[in-house]
């Protein structure tokens, strides 16, 4: 256990700074969080990716800049559980209103669940983490039904746009707005949306990759065999937008189960590297059992860790295109669920959407320019898909290029990725 006195410093320090960074540029989230929803024995939970904004948000959500922060990742701190009664001390002695608390990674501490608990009627208290590890079955059995769960990706291209101060409906549709959207969509999709990514570039993602990896993953679960853990993680973060099986990748990193794949997989998913979407079937075991398609969270991190990766326009579309799809769920349509369609004819389309147990909308992404340079089997892929879910919304989100097209008496809907991520950017409506 830490002295009370370094206690009392540590956090200290850590509110110091997060004041400081509190009256710097901070760019407004798409997702708000109304901190009425807080309190009376609700526990708010904020989990994403490191380094994606999490604290950041759950400071401006306290109004006026009213609470206590600790972060339990900072080296300094050796705390237990039984040991957290004297943060709350520590917390009173610099501050003795202490009625709103942020506990930042508190995951790290075994058994935090069972102290959040007994103190979650008298504060308004919100914990961030980087590992979805914080919806433990602990976690359900001390706080069932007492709080409620908000995910955070990195930056949308609408808050990137912010962060550059490029304004979205200034002088907007003239050449020179056009030429610069684009530029910034070319940046947003090999920078990423991790905040301080923006400022250091690709050599800060390949320290945050190499911190998710060695502390979210490899210490907190153990892993056996870390080289080829490793090799795993550096391929599929190479490999995303398409398929993987536990078969194949078991052979690629040399592992003679597929389960440990199946394992190493959700630690990934669990820190928020990757994450994965099924093929629809209306049967759910054979979704279940058929390939998936694998994204990454972020594009920059993607791009650092294979630079090769920046030349592939159509993947790191498809993968923005699915963080977006994700983001919107999560954030206001989780009346939502996201597929990938493919038949036995291996006509393919990327993103199908399911809404009430129906299929709502199909989504093919093509990094196209022109008509002509949309390839007919993805148009005749969305056809056949169209057919069989007896579906109309159909969509290609492409490049540049906004139209309608009608094909074989089916209209298709063609949207600029810029424009699609910009504008209704909470909507999943993609009626023509």
């Amino acid at each position: 256990m830490v002295s009370k006195d370094i206690l009392v410093r540590v956090i200290a320090d850590q509110n110091e700074s997060i004041k400081k960074m509190l009256s710097g540029h901070i760019i407004k989230r798409d997702l708000s969080i109304d901190e009425n929803l807080i309190g009376n024995g609700i526990v708010g939970i904020i989990t994403g990716i490191r380094r994606c904004g999490k604290s950041v948000l759950a400071e401006l959500i306290f109004s006026q800049g009213k609470f206590s922060y600790i972060n339990f990742d900072d080296p300094r701190l050796s705390i237990e559980a039984e040991d957290l009664n004297d943060v709350i001390e520590a917390f009173y002695s610099l501050n003795k209103n202490t009625e709103n608390i942020i506990f930042d990674e508190i995951q790290n501490i075994e058994g935090w669940e069972r102290f959040v608990n007994s103190i979650s009627t008298s504060k308004k208290i919100i914990i961030t983490g980087s590992n979805a590890r914080l919806m433990s079955k602990e976690l359900a059995t001390y706080l069932v039904g007492r709080h409620i769960d908000f995910t955070l990706f990195p930056f949308s291209f609408r808050e990137f746009l912010d962060y550059k101060s490029f304004k979205i409906n200034e002088n907007k549709y003239t050449s020179k707005w056009h030429s610069r959207i684009i530029d910034n969509l070319g940046e947003y999709m090999q920078t990423g949306g991790i905040p301080l990514a923006m400022l250091e570039g690709s050599n800060y993602l390949l320290q945050l990759y190499s911190d998710i990896l060695e502390r979210d993953i490899l210490q907190r679960y153990k892993v056996n065999y870390p080289n080829q853990f490793k090799s795993l993680s550096d391929y599929l973060l190479s490999d995303f937008s398409n398929e993987i099986t536990y078969n194949k990748l078991k052979n690629i990193v040399s592992i003679k189960t597929s389960n440990t794949i199946s394992k190493w997989i959700m630690y990934l998913s669990n820190s928020y590297l990757i994450f994965t979407i099924e093929r629809f079937s209306s049967k759910i075991k054979e979704s279940i059992k058929a390939p998936k398609k694998l994204y990454a969270i972020d594009t920059g991190i993607a791009c650092a860790v294979n630079s090769n990766s920046k030349n592939d326009k159509g993947r790191l579309m498809e993968n923005l295109v699915a963080i977006e799809l994700m983001r919107r769920i999560k954030y206001w349509n989780n009346s939502y669920s996201i597929y990938y369609w493919k038949n036995v004819s291996n006509w393919e389309v990327d993103f199908l959407l399911r809404k009430e147990g129906k299929t709502d909308s199909l989504i093919q992404v093509t990094y196209a320019s022109s008509i002509s340079e949309i390839k007919e089997r993805e148009i005749n892929s969305l056809i056949k898909a169209s057919t069989e879910q007896n579906c109309e919304k159909l969509v290609i989100i492409t490049w540049d290029i906004e139209d309608t097209m009608t094909i074989k008496g089916k209209m298709v809907k063609l949207i600029p990725i810029w424009k699609w991520l910009t504008e209704d950017y909470k909507s999943l409506d993609f009626s023509v």
